[in-house]
């Protein structure tokens, strides 16, 4: 049993044992209700779904057989109800939580096809349903959920089926079901042991270069590393350590930082695709659980992962210092906090398997777990006191897990950190943090001064050194209760109430025994209540109060606004003091109660006594409670009354004419008195039976005042006395009882997990009430309950009082003690009994009994429930005709309503709202399962028992609300008792209501009825729509309609009632007469809401067989909404535009119906087919949305199997809406209409993004409401383009391709008539001027060409060629976007891979190659590469057929020749199309081998085939770098000025040679921006050196491209022969006699090192120092600069010995110039230089360790500032270096001056003015 339910109040706990049965009947009635043969039968097992799911979560003891039953039941339902999204989802969510918890005992086999069929078949297909995107989004999340959870039971051989599956996706890295399949694999590929042989040092081969052929995409990396992260941790038999280097290269790249002054993030990410982002959201932010998971299982004793993970985490940790933040801070901060918890489970299971008996060598041994510990301390150091609040967070919980596994490294490092803030108060945010880290390392520090091994007895990490440290914060802590600094003062209480947690009992005794010997409680006590008093007396409410009808009790200050750290700690303190101490604090209490009184602070005050009653009810009550008391009585006696308090007396009811008051003060006084009162005896119990006549006295005179405000104080009293009397609750809950083993002055901590079968540790102390307690709470209800019923009765009934001010005050009096008693006893009162509709017949759905629950003792009767129904219905009529202007009678009446209707609601909201769950997660008390310092061990997280207890009664709360919820929800037969009807009716009348508070809070306790009784919804609806329909509503009746109708709850009803719909749908459309703004916004909200939420329509409104009503009702509806649909009427657009969408919902829902009728959708196709050419806008979108989804079939498509011949056509195959669409398109001008009209739609804007490409760029007129209406799902999910966009050139275009895919669909459809048709108009409009229409004609021109009908390469032939070549020809550049676009739809590849070969597609490349006239102007040569790069990107490389791969060798030879065009336009484009045709061979050779030319005819093209095309591009470059460099030196020493090199210094040839360039920079920028580079990478690093080399030139142009290069070439990563070639190059260039390129290497080197910083080799690294190093003495002082700058960065992350190599020789070198320089005999001979070098060197040394002082650093930096006599450049080397290791150490420069003697720092003080500030 759960230790939750075992520690359930007793006589509910025994009821638990009766679950395991209900459990098996429930079983039983779900295996009855489904038909294995129906699939319609799953919608009779969903009622059964929120039942199981209840047992669930009610921790039940269930019988495995029984969960094995459900989980078969499910899946197999889960299988049969394709297309049923909703039933899917219900399921899906069940199976997914029971086989998460119950995966380690369930024994299953799950096949992984049919989920991936369900998957592919809802979301990756066009023929998607009508379903709302909300449920497909639900459905996908619910789907990816239940793999994952299935994954674990794939059967053996299923990893190697799904890898071969999606394998082929990859095949072209350049299409989108490469990122799809990606995608697809990481969800399906399943680790789990049966399937372990399939994973090898092969597959680890591929697996990596399929990740590396799509560089700079975060979505691609996320995937891959998902993979990786699962097959390390399952597999760790693979020899890992050879793909380390690779790996953690990859990790280090992942993480966008800014490198060396570079941007943080990449400047060109590839682009996927909107639809594949959305489904398989992994927000591309860094995968930093993968990687940090990936580090974690790669670690093993002996294994390099532990070098290279130190080696990344000193590249990264300077970017976790506080003046480092940025856009990275996030996923560093990711990085670490998965760190942490990873480790520890991975130890965690080791230990276990230890235990049990089984060692391996790949376990972690302590001094890898110290190593690894270490190197995470650097980042937590870092990080500590970051200004990133997740950050120091995230620290502080990292410091608290690894102390328990390390304490002697982490304690130590804790408490200098404590103590160096306690020193720089100044810093808040610092003392914050490190409070919170002692806070959170409390339990462990506390653990290692007791634990018997002394870590280092006498140095300063000594156990003795760690209880001063505890003694120092708990009396320093003291000084951070301030009201003036919340989070201060927060994190003071949360360590107070961590370290109290620990401690057994406080008590002032000395000792030995005791965890903080030399401590004076008493003393710190007397000081800790002094600073709280002040503080309350100080605290200022952050809200005004609200004189509403019911003020809460809180006056909400921080202290309880901001969690519940302020209670918790009271309760654990008073909980824990010894016997003397907590008289101490209660006489201390007890006055400051008595002689304060403080309205700003109610809810602290009376939880300070609370918490005090709770310790010791019996002491406390006499103390506060009693003077409380007495206070309240006197100060009330002989005030003014009004005789409505409910005492009989003779006295006449009703004040005399003038009304008396209280005085402000007194009223003030009296409420906080009150208030305080009615928290403080919460949980009071039998110690408040003695005074229970001063209760009744001061209830009755509470209520017989005349100030709303004591009436109001009164009502909290009396629910708070009734709450504790007769509720269950713990006492004693802050006690301690389980003493740890070490010392009895500890506490032990306990886990839930470690008390499976035994027996449970002692629960908690449930108050049960006593006989007393209950006769007590059964009369104060008869007086203020049933009295005040009756007085209620009376008010209505009778008119008692002349004066309607009085009745007012009355009323208001009555339905609050009514209120007040009723929030009182909550579900104590019994429930109404339902009603049975057949007789008494037993149901056998029926069901007495599910979960067991109880709020408390039984009190009152389910008579006396009944009565206040009637009663209230009676007061709620008689308010609604007299007073239905007065809110707060009304707001009275429904929070009755409310706690009679809906029972056990008020229980689930608290538990809902339950404020303290934070104290579980807080990881000030949790004690992590693996404890290395007292070697205990547990299965789960241990916590305080008072920490457990809080769980187990919220446990009990919610059970409580839930026990009686689902019982008379499964049976047909039950209806809600009539007591129930007339309170719902009561409250959907008061949703109506004129006042929106009114109307607000009626409706959510309508919700809260309608949800438990769904039978009684429809009534509902049918009352709400006339309203609607009727023209004389008002408009709060229509927004009241609307906010119940938009409410799921009746929503889903609508898909199960057909009359409830039809009524609905007609209410909605026949609305419009309600004009006013916020009528109308509130309905068009409420039918999008419906449109987001559909998810069908009743089943049995479909069926045409059989006499049915609804069939004919069904019918009825479609043809009076269609007509509602046409623009004859006066509607309003809207309506016209809801009415089409319904339409088109109903004819899909049936259309997905196999019994359903063709006729509807004949009819609806035909209807949006005439509605392409209507007025309106946005009906005309909507209907290119639904002919989309409508038109189906393709009969006269020819496909490769079977050529169509036109003589077969003859009434052979046809579409069954051939013959209602023909009639329409036929029509004469249908058309030319119709062009017209969709070219409204185009609106072309300046400022077209690129972001609205494909689909709804129409964004620039449409609402959201309009877009949800006109929009469905599919309009991404089929989304094109299917290949990535990044070719700037073909800018934003306004081509939509749904518009293209109606005319492909209708055509497909219909064949060619359509085509004949469409000719005359769309000739007109490819020649028609203006871009709208252009663009139109594009998309009807690209559907066509991509129709594949038969018939269409004839009509290519007869006019379309023409018609393709005048577009190439015109002169008009506007519209090339939308033609390039045209183009690239028209050769997309088909099939999900793009690897089916179009019909058109070679005609239409064909007609593109055509050479152009000599005569045409650059423009339209232009227009022509950018064309046939956009045509040529959508092919499929490795699937190119032999003609294909000919276009490509001869246009490559094309460009080739003309890679010097004169045009900057022309040679973009060519630049591009090379990028595109290079990397479609490359591609192409790669996966075919040499030979596959033979069957190319001739030998045209046999040298470019060869490959040479690759050498001469390379060699060309580097000959022209020299011809250009020349020009350059030779302009700038001739002619200085840049406007005569433009006028035509440069004669045509070397203008040629720039130009020639120009264009290389545009193919290496365009592959490096594709993702196309990896392919190219052999030109790529060809071509570095031009690259870096003509970053400065005089020729801007040349420079701006070059630059533009670079920062790409930055980010990108080499491997294998060409790392090895990009090396020579980058050396051989550092030794360049231009200084520009020698100083552009160094600036490529600082990133270069970095992104290769694991994969390069020793000798390569050498040689890079080497060169670097004696570019120090280089003679140009830009360069040496710049190295010394690459060199502090190769420190810092580079090889260790080189560094120290380096370092050491700089110190020498410049240590021997300073004592020379003493001499002075040198003074004249030594150049500059000779000394700039080894100072430069130095100074190398000092940046390199930015926030750190290692032992060498403080003679460096002397020595350093020794040289700042010297001359310039020298001296300002010097100034900037010291002033930079200034600013970088001031943080902590108050504890690391220490490591500089006294000589050294009047050394560094002379280099600056400011001494101060280092004395």
């Amino acid at each position: 049993m759960h230790l939750y339910n075992a520690w359930l109040p007793p006589a509910v706990a025994e009821e638990t044992k009766k679950e395991k049965e209900s459990f098996g009947k429930v079983v039983k009635a779900v295996k009855e209700s489904y038909k294995v043969d129906d699939s319609e039968s799953v919608y009779s097992t969903l009622k059964w779904v929120s039942v199981i799911d209840l047992f669930i979560k009610a921790k039940s003891e269930l019988l495995l057989e029984d969960v094995t039953v459900v989980v078969e039941i499910g899946l197999e339902l889960f299988r049969i109800s394709e297309n049923k999204l909703y039933a899917q989802v219900r399921w899906g969510n069940l199976l997914v939580k029971i086989l998460n918890k119950y995966r380690k005992k369930l024994s299953l086999r799950v096949q992984w096809r049919p989920l991936y069929d369900t998957l592919i078949h809802t979301h990756f297909k066009r023929n998607t349903g009508p379903e709302g995107w909300r449920v497909r989004q639900r459905h996908f999340s619910t789907i990816t959920s239940l793999v994952r959870s299935c994954r674990r039971f794939f059967p053996p051989g299923s990893a190697s089926e799904i890898w071969s599956e999606f394998r082929s996706l990859w095949e072209n890295p350049w299409h989108n079901s490469s990122f799809e399949g990606s995608g697809f694999v990481r969800l399906f590929l399943p680790t789990n042991l049966d399937n372990q042989d399939f994973f090898s040092q092969e597959w680890m081969y591929s697996c990596l270069d399929y990740w590396d052929s799509v560089p700079n995409s975060q979505f691609w990396n996320s995937q891959w590393a998902s993979v990786m992260a699962r097959v390390i941790k399952n597999y760790r038999l693979i020899d890992w350590e050879e793909f380390l280097p690779t790996l953690f290269n990859r990790y280090l790249n992942m993480f966008e930082v800014p490198v060396a002054n570079g941007s943080g993030s990449n400047p060109f990410s590839v682009d996927v695709s909107r639809n594949t982002r959305f489904l398989f959201s992994n927000r591309t932010v860094t995968p930093s659980k993968a990687i940090a998971k990936s580090i974690v299982y790669l670690l093993k004793p002996g294994g390099s992962a532990q070098e290279y993970f130190e080696k990344l985490v000193n590249l990264l940790e300077q970017y976790y210092h506080p003046s480092n933040g940025g856009r990275w801070t996030y996923s560093l901060e990711r990085f670490l906090a998965y760190l942490v918890p990873i480790f520890q489970k991975r130890l965690q299971y080791e230990q276990m398997s230890r235990d049990n008996g089984t060692e391996s060598q790949l376990f972690l041994q302590q001094s890898d777990r110290v190593s690894f510990i270490n190197a995470l301390l650097k980042l937590i150091d870092r990080g500590q006191y970051s200004k990133n609040e997740h950050l120091s967070d995230t620290v502080a919980t990292a410091t608290s897990v690894l102390s328990y596994l390390e304490p002697s490294l982490v304690l130590p490092f804790l408490a200098s950190r404590f103590n160096m803030a306690l020193e720089t108060m100044t810093a808040t945010h610092q003392l914050k943090s490190a409070v919170m880290s002692v806070a959170y390392a409390g339990r462990s520090l506390f653990l290692t001064t007791l634990s018997s091994s002394p870590l280092k007895p006498d140095d300063v990490g000594g156990a003795n050194s760690f209880i001063d440290l505890l003694m120092i914060s708990l009396s320093n802590s003291l000084l951070g209760i301030d009201a003036n600094d919340p989070p201060k003062t927060l994190a003071t209480m949360q360590l107070i109430g961590s370290l109290f947690s620990n401690m057994a009992l406080l008590e002032d005794n000395t000792n030995e025994l005791s965890l903080l010997p030399e401590f004076r409680f008493s003393e710190w006590l007397d000081e800790f209540f002094c600073r709280l008093f002040s503080l309350l007396q100080h605290l200022e409410p952050s809200s005004v109060l609200n004189e509403g009808v019911h003020s809460p009790t809180t006056s909400g200050t921080f202290l309880v606004e901001d969690g519940p750290y302020y209670f918790c700690m009271l309760e654990i303190l008073l909980g824990r003091l010894s016997t003397t101490l907590y008289k101490q604090a209660l006489n201390k209490i007890s006055k400051f109660v008595k002689t304060n009184i403080l309205p700003g602070a109610i809810a602290e005050v009376g939880l300070l006594c609370c918490a005090c009653v709770n310790a010791n009810p019996e002491v406390a009550v006499f103390h506060v409670v009693e003077p409380l008391l007495l206070s309240v009585i006197s100060s009330l006696r002989g005030t003014p009354v009004t005789g409505y308090g409910g005492r009989r007396t003779s006295e006449a009811i009703g004040p005399s004419k003038e009304k008396a008051t209280l005085s402000p003060a007194l009223e003030t006084a009296i409420e906080f008195q009150l208030k305080v009162l009615s928290v403080a005896i919460s949980y009071g119990g039998p110690a408040l039976l003695r005074y229970k006549d001063e209760f009744k006295e001061v209830i009755f005179s509470a209520f017989d005042s005349t100030s709303w405000k004591v009436n109001g104080a009164g009502d909290h009293v009396l629910r708070s006395l009734l709450g504790s009397l007769i509720l269950y609750y713990p006492i004693d809950q802050y006690k301690s009882v389980f003493l740890h083993s070490a010392s009895a002055s500890l506490e032990e901590w306990i886990s839930t997990k470690d008390f499976s079968n035994t027996q449970p540790p002692a629960g908690p102390k449930w108050h049960v009430p006593c006989d007393e307690e209950i006769q007590l709470a059964n009369e104060l209800l008869k007086l203020h309950f049933d009295c005040a019923l009756d007085d209620l009765q009376r008010i209505c009934q009778s008119k008692i009082h002349s004066d309607p001010g009085n009745v007012k005050e009355h009323l208001k009096v009555t339905l609050l003690r009514v209120d007040s008693s009723l929030q009182g006893v909550l579900s104590c009162l019994p429930d109404f009994r339902p009603s049975v509709r057949n007789g008494m017949v037993e149901d056998p759905g029926l069901f007495s009994f599910l979960i067991a629950g109880a709020t408390g003792s039984l009190v009152g009767s389910r008579e006396l429930r009944e009565k206040a129904a009637e009663i209230i219905h009676a007061a709620c009529k008689y308010l609604l005709e007299e007073k239905s202007d007065d809110s707060i009678l009304l707001l009275l009446v429904i929070r009755i309503m409310d706690a009679l209707g809906n029972y056990g609601s008020s229980e689930y909201e608290e538990w809902s709202n339950h404020r303290q769950a934070w104290k579980l997660e807080s990881a000030a008390i949790i004690e992590p399962p693996i404890n290395f310092i007292v070697s205990s061990h547990s299965k789960g997280r241990r916590r305080p028992r008072w920490a457990l207890i809080d769980k187990a009664y919220m446990h009990s709360t919610w059970r409580s609300s839930q026990s009686s919820y689902h019982l008379f929800r499964t049976s047909s037969n039950i209806s809600p008792s009539d007591h129930v009807l007339i309170l719902l009716d009561d409250l959907l009348n008061l949703s109506l209501h004129s006042y929106e508070t009114v109307r607000i809070l009626a409706g959510k306790s309508l919700l809260k009825m309608l949800k438990r009784w769904p039978s009684t919804i429809s009534n509902c609806v049918y009352t709400i729509t006339e309203i609607l329909k009727s023209p004389s509503s008002p408009e709060y009746a229509v927004l009241g309609s609307c906010a119940v109708l938009s409410t799921q709850t009746v929503l889903k009803r609508l898909t199960s009632d057909a009359k409830a719909l039809s009524s609905f749908l007609r209410g909605i459309l026949s609305s419009s007469h309600h004009e006013t703004l916020k009528a109308q916004k509130a309905i068009t909200e409420l039918f999008v809401k419906y449109n987001i939420y559909f998810t069908g329509v009743p089943r049995n409104i479909l069926r045409t067989s059989g006499v049915h009503s609804d069939a004919t009702d069904f019918s009825d509806l479609v043809s009076e909404i269609g007509s509602m649909s046409f623009e004859s009427g006066n509607l309003h657009w809207r309506y016209n535009l809801m009415a089409n969408r319904v339409l088109l919902l109903l004819a899909m829902s049936s259309a997905n119906d196999p019994h359903s009728s063709t006729n509807i959708l004949k009819e609806t196709s035909g209807h949006f087919l005439k509605n392409l050419k209507s007025q309106l806008p946005q009906t005309r979108i909507l209907a290119i949305s639904a002919l989309n989804t409508l038109l189906k079939e393709s009969p006269y498509k020819v496909s490769t199997g079977n050529p169509v011949f036109s003589g077969d056509l003859q009434g052979n195959t046809k579409s069954s809406l051939e013959g209602a669409l023909s009639s329409i398109f036929e029509e004469e001008g249908f058309f030319n209409e119709t062009l017209n009209n969709l070219s409204h739609v185009h609106i072309i804007t300046d400022t077209d993004s690129a972001s609205s490409r494909g689909h709804q760029g129409n964004s620039s007129f449409q609402s959201l409401a309009d877009k949800s209406i006109t929009h469905f799902y599919f309009d991404f999910s089929a989304s094109w383009p299917r290949t990535p966009n990044w070719i700037s050139l073909l800018g934003s275009d306004t081509f939509y391709s749904n518009f293209a895919r109606i005319f492909k669909r209708l055509i497909q459809e219909c064949g060619m008539p359509v085509l004949l048709a469409l000719k005359d108009a769309l000739v007109e409009f490819v020649n028609a001027q203006e871009r709208s229409k252009q663009s139109v004609a594009a998309e009807a021109f690209a559907g066509v060409l991509h129709s594949d009908v038969a018939g269409v390469s004839e009509a290519w032939d007869s006019w379309m060629m023409i018609q393709l070549q005048n577009v190439i020809h015109s002169q008009s550049v506007e519209s090339i976007p939308e033609w390039a676009a045209c183009i690239r739809y028209a050769v997309t590849g088909k099939g999900r891979c793009g690897t089916r070969v179009p019909l058109l597609r070679q005609k239409v490349m064909d007609c593109l190659m055509n050479p152009l006239s000599q005569t045409v102007t650059s423009a339209v040569v232009a227009k022509r590469y950018t064309f046939l790069s956009a045509a040529f990107i959508e092919v499929s490389p490795q699937r190119m057929p032999i003609a294909e791969t000919e276009l490509h060798y001869k246009l490559l030879e094309e460009l080739m020749g003309n890679m010097s065009h004169s045009s900057a336009q022309v040679r973009e484009s060519i630049g591009v199309s090379l990028c595109v045709l290079c990397s479609n061979i490359c591609l192409r050779e790669s996966c075919t081998p040499s030979n596959s030319h033979e069957g190319a005819t001739g030998d045209a093209y046999g040298n470019l085939k060869a490959g040479s095309w690759k050498k001469y591009l390379v060699q060309r470059a580097s000959e022209l770098v020299v011809n250009i460099q020349k020009i350059g030196s030779y302009d700038t020493l001739e002619i200085p000025t840049d406007e005569v090199l433009d006028n035509g210094i440069l004669n045509d040839h070397s203008r040629d040679d720039v130009n020639w360039m120009e264009t290389v920079f545009h193919l290496i920028i365009s592959s490096l921006k594709s993702g196309r580079s990896s392919v190219l990478l052999d030109v790529i690093v060809g071509l570095l050196y031009p690259v870096i080399s003509l970053r400065e030139t005089s020729n801007k142009d040349l420079s701006t491209l070059a630059k533009a290069a670079f920062e790409l070439l930055k980010w990108r990563v080499f491997r294998g022969p060409n790392l090895q070639e990009a090396i020579s190059l980058i050396l051989s260039s550092a030794s360049d006699s231009n200084w520009r390129t020698r100083s552009a290497t160094l600036t490529f080197l600082r990133t270069f090192m970095y992104r290769h910083t694991f994969i390069l080799s020793i000798v390569d690294e050498k040689q890079i120092w080497h060169t670097v190093v004696k570019l120090l003495a280089d003679n140009q002082i830009e360069v040496r600069e710049h190295a010394a700058a690459v060199l502090a960065g190769l420190m810092k992350g580079g090889d260790a010995n080189l560094a120290e190599d380096f370092r050491d020789r700089a110190f020498r070198e410049a240590n021997i110039i300073q004592k020379k320089r003493k001499q002075r005999n040198l003074q004249s001979r030594r150049s500059v230089t000779s000394i700039h070098g080894p100072v430069l060197a130095l100074a190398a040394c000092v940046l390199s360790v930015p926030y750190d002082m290692p032992s060498w650093l403080p003679e460096h930096v002397t020595l350093l500032a020794r040289f700042v006599s010297e001359p310039s450049p020298v001296k300002s080397t010097v100034t900037k270096a010291v002033a930079e290791f200034r600013r970088t150490h001031a943080d902590t420069w108050n504890v690391q001056k220490d490591s500089f003697s006294e000589e050294q720092l009047e050394v560094l003080a002379d280099t600056s003015s400011s001494s101060s500030y280092f004395a």
